[in-house]
């Protein structure tokens, strides 16, 4: 199921891109649930390639605490965490976009925010025993 939902949402994000324009926030949004549905299916290199590409340098147009920016830096340590051939380079870049981001959603959220616990767990799967506290 999860390769009809690749095909469903490549076509959304292709649609959005071409009514809404490649840096609207709905596009930014469509293009994370795209990657959302490569990193389940395995296509870690598309997935990141996206979003380094394409979704991040648009996403900072949103500003730095925005929270679909940081959503984008949340997915792209995702997909370089999940590949099972990550290298020690993707880890740490894993682990410079958590913090950064989890450092932001404390400032703007607060600690109790659902985005900023799971922020928190995500970093602890990068980092056991982390220094995310």
């Amino acid at each position: 199921r999860y390769d009809e939902a690749l095909v469903l949402q490549r076509d959304i994000y292709a649609r959005s891109v071409t009514m809404r324009g490649a840096s609207h926030r709905s596009t930014i949004i469509s293009g994370c649930s795209l990657c959302s549905a490569l990193i389940f299916t395995g296509r870690f290199a598309e997935a990141k390639s996206l979003l380094r590409d394409q979704l991040l340098p648009r996403s900072r147009s949103l500003g730095a605490t925005d929270d679909v920016a940081l959503d984008v830096e949340e997915w792209l340590a995702q997909a370089l965490r999940k590949d099972p051939e990550a290298s020690r380079d993707d880890y740490c870049e894993a682990e410079t976009l958590l913090e950064g981001a989890l450092q932001r959603r404390r400032r703007v959220f607060g600690p109790a925010h659902p985005k900023t616990t799971w922020c928190e767990e995500e970093l602890e799967l990068v980092i056991p025993g982390g220094k995310s506290k």
